[in-house]
């Protein structure tokens, strides 16, 4: 089991500029990303959805994600995204890996395999 730290906006679901956007359009999922998420659910993966949408949009975002199928265990708000950094210890193999996504381009076109997820 592996845990999975995944951006929303512009990874998830298609980009909007402001907070505005995400309120007034209705969410528009990116190619691959449910049945990818729910292929990692169900192998028993953890998923964590990271964002710099406000808390404020907490209640809003739950119900996106929800009602568009997409699973989580965690949903963490607020977090810059100017650039996020994860930092972890190796042993003897790499516990940790980062792929990084054109915008909105979605999940179908990754090797997945390279990171150890199928």
């Amino acid at each position: 089991m592996k845990t999975i730290i995944c951006d929303i906006d512009g990874t998830i679901l298609k980009y909007f500029k402001n907070h505005y956007g995400i309120i007034n359009n209705e969410p528009k999922v990116l190619p691959g990303v449910v049945k990818k998420m729910n292929n990692w659910e169900n192998d028993g993966h953890k998923i964590i959805l990271i964002t710099g949408r406000r808390e404020n949009l907490r209640e809003i975002t739950e119900k996106q994600l929800t009602n568009i199928g997409i699973p989580f265990d965690f949903l963490i708000m607020g977090c810059a995204d100017k650039g996020r950094v994860l930092i972890n210890d190796e042993d003897k193999v790499t516990k940790a890996y980062a792929i990084s996504l054109k915008r909105d381009s979605g999940f179908e076109n990754i090797d997945w395999a390279s990171v150890g997820l199928k």
